[in-house]
């Protein structure tokens, strides 16, 4: 048990690191993490899922403030964008709840290959630059429902998905990365809410030794990475982006 914790904090502090440089409150880190080294039994990948969304409110909210004080949120990125983000959670989540534990094992691994595929193959994602474009009608609305509903159902707070999608209307890393936290709060905080109301006991699918663990370890690197880290040039950011998500679709595999 005791070594458990060790890992998970150590992870942790990974998660925070991720979150600082990439907008990851918890989901492509937690989710792999917890299903490999904490969670068993038949309901292991909604245990993973449950504690990282948990975990993604505390993370993301923290960096929200964090980066609202800063100056670096820009509102017309922002809104209405998050508002059909956390519609579309509220779709994702309740299905999620339902799905087998092995399709949400499958489908995390599968979103994990199409977003590294469509990072690599389509233009904008690792190149960048340009000036940057608004976001359309459609992209805002129909959009964010699907953003919202695909992350809350995965349990990965949708930065993979507003990260290269701000990246392609021509927003450097560093500013992708920064905005995909706020819109990562809608799917956290909705995904927590009815996964703690869900069965398994009086947190429902939160694993809260899990969960604590994890934040004991990421919040201390937040703040630590918010100072110490240099600046990282942008095709280098989007690469080590790319990296993360290998490692992530590998520790769900094994």
């Amino acid at each position: 048990m005791l070594l458990t914790i060790a890992v998970l904090f150590v992870l942790g502090c990974l998660s925070g690191v991720t979150t600082v440089l990439f907008g990851f409150g918890g989901g492509f880190v937690t989710v792999p993490v917890v299903y490999s080294v904490a969670a068993s039994g038949p309901d292991a990948m909604h245990v993973a899922v449950g504690t990282s969304a948990a975990v993604m409110v505390v993370n993301s909210l923290g960096a929200t403030l964090a980066l609202r004080r800063a100056g670096r949120l820009r509102r017309e990125y922002l809104w209405p964008l998050a508002a059909f983000v956390a519609l579309g959670a509220a779709v994702g989540t309740p299905a999620a709840t339902l799905a087998p534990d092995s399709v949400l094992h499958l489908l995390f691994a599968v979103y994990l290959v199409v977003t590294i595929l469509d990072s690599l193959l389509r233009r904008g994602f690792l190149r960048g630059g340009g000036t940057p474009r608004p976001l359309g009608r459609l992209t805002t609305t129909a959009g964010g429902v699907g953003i919202g509903a695909v992350a809350s159902f995965l349990g990965v707070g949708g930065s993979v998905m507003t990260v290269p999608l701000l990246r392609r209307r021509g927003l450097p890393m560093v500013e992708a990365a920064a905005m995909a936290n706020p819109l990562s709060l809608p799917v956290a905080v909705v995904a927590t809410t009815l996964y703690l109301l869900g069965p398994g006991g009086p947190t429902g699918a939160v694993d809260p030794v899990a969960a604590a663990a994890l934040l004991a370890g990421s919040l201390p690197a937040i703040a630590l990475s918010r100072r110490l880290l240099p600046p990282i040039p942008d095709r280098a950011h989007a690469v080590a982006h790319l990296c993360l998500l290998v490692a992530a679709l590998v520790a769900v595999l094994l």
